[in-house]
């Protein structure tokens, strides 16, 4: 057995949905200081749930604005297609525009953390 042999811990792996580019390259560039690998993006909540199946990450940042589906209604979708699977992968709320209000109801509609 290698002496002094680094400690390895697995990677979680990391989904990011938002629509806005320069969001999704700043949390990718942080990845690297949380030892996460993203396995995935979208820029919106329709394909943010296509990704999600694909990639069966261990956590998810979702942006609550976005166009075609907002991120509460995929949040519901993905937790619905959790029931029949007995999952729960975090998802943790991202937003520029933080109203009154927005964290109760993204915690309503199954995030985990806003």
């Amino acid at each position: 057995m290698a002496r002094n042999a680094p400690f390895l811990t697995p990677q979680l792996k990391l989904l990011i949905v938002d629509d806005s580019n320069v969001i999704r390259r700043r949390i990718e560039r942080s990845q690297q200081i949380e030892q996460l690998q993203v396995v995935g993006v979208a820029s919106n909540g329709a394909e943010a749930i296509e990704v999600f199946r694909q990639t069966d990450p261990d956590v998810v940042t979702m942006d609550i604005t976005m166009p075609e589906m907002d991120g509460l209604e995929a949040t519901r979708l993905i937790r619905a297609w959790e029931d029949g699977r007995g999952q729960h992968i975090p998802i943790i709320a991202m937003t520029a525009h933080a109203m009154s209000g927005d964290r109760e109801r993204c915690l309503e509609a199954g995030m985990d953390d806003y």
